[in-house]
């Protein structure tokens, strides 16, 4: 069979086949060699774009390796995403990711020209909640604050006092310094952050479709079948889940867990995608993949990458009614140690 390299100039070179020369040995484990072609002919042609464009790519962890690992120039979850955005030396930046972190960097950049390279990467804890959810809520418990998890619109952030992401969580609702807070959308992520804070919250009924599939037995079948595995789990799973887990965290903090201890057997309880990006840093460790695939996430791809670059499309526009309140809430957030 030929090599990933010799297939790739077989086909038509649309940009410096360098590129993904140099960069299939990084994926070979998680992207077969008989597919690397297609992927590499969008890879030299993004490379290329971003240079005569100015450009960034910002990709979540949540995408796959062809992205994450090969086309993006920032990675993280949704809070390094957020901290980045703020950093970025470009005039356009591409957000891999779901349209809520779209909405979030231009936000914070908005000068910058934004764009999401599929208007219908949603989420579904972001179509759980509408502004005028918000302000029912504000009347039902005058004076309570409202923190609205990053995960919603721009327009629902406007609602809210202080935003926060799963890494967040629970300092930002201990820097308000109450004992009684209002916490959007994710009913489980509230519930997991009350435990740890002693804080009454009260919760919105939202929850993620990707991480609400996760159970408790689960994960005791996996103990029973893998054993010794080490098993991570977001919080946005739900607390009995959490409970069974050894640790519970962001994926910045599982990626963290995972570099600082090293589990010879290690089950990250989240996006498919995620396990394929940390096995490919750690190879030497066995990744076991019970994961969930979000549709948004992958709603994403080199090629509407490339498209979005090419003709500039999938601009992230906010209302300046909108974006003024949204991006004090971000901000208050970000401001938290």
């Amino acid at each position: 069979m030929a090599s990933p390299v010799e297939l790739s100039r077989s086909l038509p070179s649309h940009g410096d086949v360098r590129h993904a020369e140099n960069l299939y040995a990084k994926v070979s484990h998680a992207i077969p060699a008989i597919e690397w072609p297609i992927y590499a002919q969008d890879i030299d042609a993004i490379m290329t774009l971003k240079r005569t464009r100015n450009a960034v790519v910002l990709a979540h962890n949540y995408q796959t390796p062809e992205i994450f690992h090969c086309v993006a120039d920032l990675v993280g979850d949704s809070l390094a995403l957020a901290r980045e955005a703020m950093t970025v030396d470009a005039d356009v930046i591409v957000l891999a990711g779901v349209h809520f972190m779209a909405e979030t960097a231009k936000l914070l950049n908005p000068g910058k020209t934004v764009l999401i390279p599929d208007q219908g990467a949603g989420c579904s804890l972001a179509e759980s909640i509408t502004p005028a959810d918000v302000r029912r809520l504000r009347q039902a418990y005058p004076g309570v604050p409202i923190v609205t998890y990053v995960n919603t619109s721009a327009a629902v952030k406007a609602e809210s006092d202080i935003c926060c992401t799963s890494g967040n969580a629970k300092a930002v609702i201990e820097s308000l310094g109450v004992p009684r807070v209002i916490m959007l959308p994710d009913e489980y992520l509230a519930r997991n952050v009350a435990a740890e804070t002693g804080v009454e919250v009260i919760a919105w009924s939202g929850h993620c479709e990707v991480h609400e599939l996760f159970s408790a037995n689960e994960v005791r079948e996996l103990r029973e079948d893998y054993p010794g595995v080490i098993v991570l789990a977001h919080p946005e799973c739900p607390p009995e889940v959490v409970a069974e887990a050894d640790f519970s965290g962001s994926t910045a903090a599982m990626l963290s867990y995972v570099g600082d201890n090293r589990p010879s057997r290690v089950v990250l309880l989240t996006e498919c995608s995620m396990s394929d990006n940390v096995a490919i840093q750690y190879p030497e460790l066995e990744f076991i993949r019970p994961c969930n695939l979000c549709p948004h996430m992958k709603k994403i791809s080199l090629r509407n990458i490339r498209r979005a670059l090419e003709t500039m499309s999938g601009k992230v526009e906010i209302d300046p009614a909108i974006a003024a309140p949204a991006r004090r809430a971000v901000e208050r957030m970000l401001a938290v140690k």
